[in-house]
């Protein structure tokens, strides 16, 4: 039996985009010396809120909107990576994706509690 709330739909979603962040976020960082790499990114914000407005199960984050960043200065060779804000951005990100594991953790254990006392 599967048991799937839509607190717990929507942590997935959000755990889902997390990890497609760190992915990006790696791949920036790959291309640090790429010439004419240009840095990839999402509205995460946008992403998320988009996808609790999808019907439970309809969500899908392989289909996110990725861009180019704007507004980063670009090296004489054409990347626009930056070091620095890709770290910062993975820290954001790794802080996201903990805070998203915590509170699904809470979710399933309210869930398990639920369970429990029906079962007394």
């Amino acid at each position: 039996m599967q048991i799937e709330t839509p607190m717990a739909a929507a942590l997935s979603h959000y755990l889902d985009l997390s990890t497609q962040q760190m992915k990006m976020t790696a791949g920036n960082m790959a291309n640090v010396d790429t010439p004419e790499y240009k840095t990839q990114g999402f509205d995460f914000e946008r992403e998320f809120a988009n996808a609790l407005h999808k019907p439970v199960g309809q969500a899908d984050s392989a289909q996110i909107q990725s861009a180019e960043v704007e507004g980063l200065v670009s090296r004489p060779d054409g990347n626009n990576v930056s070091m620095d804000r890709e770290a910062m951005q993975l820290a954001k990100t790794q802080l996201q994706f903990k805070t998203g594991v915590e509170l699904l953790k809470r979710e399933y254990s309210r869930v398990m509690d639920a369970i429990r006392s029906e079962s007394k």
